[in-house]
């Protein structure tokens, strides 16, 4: 209302005559931040000639929905802050927990679901954080993971290796059915992937039979072997090449050969030597033929090699024996889970060096020992607020505060 070229924000000033006219008035009551005329801004406060009963406006912070990626506001007459999900860190639950990476000794952080991260040990280390140092005399691989990343061993290019090469090596099965379906035991290839035409070397178990594959480059070679006596605990596997000709002995069957296609007589491999696993985890990256769709499950030891028949075996790697890298690697016959107790019905999951625990409906946490909200997204049942609404707590349920355009009990209305 303008009277008297004057402008009356809230409410006018009450006088008898208006009373007899018009009874009751009732002025706004709420909160007014931003105030303009003919797009110039007036400055509610230092403008005004004159006013009653106003007071400074203290709308709850959380009232703005401060809080990303699901965050949780809380606020008092003086503090608020955010109860962030899992995964993210921050004022405002700004940051994802991977991003700043929880995992120490530079293990690998997967989320492992919205609230939760997993670290997937780098070689050399297991627990909860990748905090402790473990010594790996027996590697054991776990295959591929739940996330989909295969347990590994790289060791630094084998030299020497395009006309003469001999591998020595034992292995133990883990006791299950998918160990002996289509498991990588080493491959090392020309690019270290396999694009079709590319030079390879690649061992693995198939249907219960080992696979030794090679590409000279005019083609691919393979041997598959009798299936694998079970009764037997440890298996040994010899194997080689000169120029084309290839063999492979398993255990105590017959010695195989094979010859490769072509003309091509030499060998011509630059990537890493990898054992149980590859770096990649999508099998389209390794040689076309016989690809292999898991990392091995179970131990790899005593892996030796030699590049000329008159040399001695000795083990991959620079300094001899030691790998470039890994990752989710243990010590065969040890447990990581012997040293978790998840809590509440968590269950303790191994794999390989790489631990967590898989925490029933309704907890959350490294241990299993945190609450999950009812307004997170993995509650069960999931909160009900439509359309954008932000879920709030309350000591018996939730409330839906909704955005601008929607009303509603779950701001299910526009």
């Amino acid at each position: 209302q303008i009277t008297f070229g004057s402008i009356f924000l809230g409410n006018v000033p009450v006088h008898e005559e208006v009373h007899r006219c018009a009874g009751e008035i009732h002025g706004y009551k709420g909160c007014i931040r931003d105030f303009q005329v003919n797009h110039k801004e007036l400055f509610i406060i230092d403008e005004a000639l004159g006013g009653r009963n106003v007071e400074n406006c203290n709308v709850p912070i959380c009232d703005y929905h401060p809080c990303h990626n699901g965050g949780t506001c809380t606020s008092d007459a003086e503090n608020w802050y955010c109860e962030c999900p899992r995964l993210y860190t921050g004022k405002l639950c700004q940051f994802a927990t991977c991003d700043e990476n929880p995992c120490g000794n530079g293990a690998t952080c997967f989320p492992k679901s919205k609230r939760d991260a997993v670290c997937l040990c780098p070689y050399g280390r297991s627990g909860i954080l990748c905090s402790d140092a473990i010594n790996i005399t027996q590697p054991s691989f776990s295959g591929t993971d739940v996330f989909g990343y295969t347990s590994f061993l790289a060791y630094s290019t084998i030299p020497d290796i395009a006309l003469y090469n001999e591998f020595r090596l034992k292995f133990q099965l883990a006791n299950h059915h998918s160990a002996l379906q289509d498991n990588l035991i080493f491959f090392t290839g020309q690019k270290g992937q396999g694009l079709n035409g590319d030079d390879f070397l690649e061992l693995g178990l198939r249907n219960g039979r080992v696979v030794y594959s090679y590409n000279l480059g005019s083609g691919t070679a393979t041997i598959i072997s009798k299936p694998l006596d079970l009764t037997l605990n440890i298996h040994v596997i010899h194997l080689g090449r000169n120029l084309q000709k290839g063999w492979l002995k398993v255990d105590d069957q017959k010695n195989k050969t094979v010859t490769s296609p072509g003309r091509l007589v030499g060998l011509n491999v630059f990537s890493q030597f990898y054992l149980g696993g590859y770096h990649e985890y999508t099998p389209e990256l390794l040689p076309k033929g016989p690809r292999f769709k898991n990392g091995f499950q179970g131990c790899i030891f005593d892996v030796q090699v030699r590049t000329s028949i008159n040399q001695r075996f000795k083990s991959p790697g620079i300094p001899e024996g030691h790998p470039n890298s890994g990752r989710s690697v243990g010590q065969c016959k040890e447990s990581p889970c012997s040293l978790i107790k998840c809590r509440n019905g968590g269950k303790c999951i191994e794999s390989g060096s790489t631990v967590y625990c898989d925490c029933l409906t309704g907890w959350k946490g490294a241990f299993c020992t945190e609450t999950v909200s009812v307004c997170e997204p993995e509650h069960d049942p999931p909160h009900l607020c439509k359309q954008g609404g932000t879920c709030v707590p309350l000591p018996n349920g939730y409330t839906c505060h909704c955005p601008l355009g929607t009303t509603g009990t779950y701001c299910e209305q526009g």
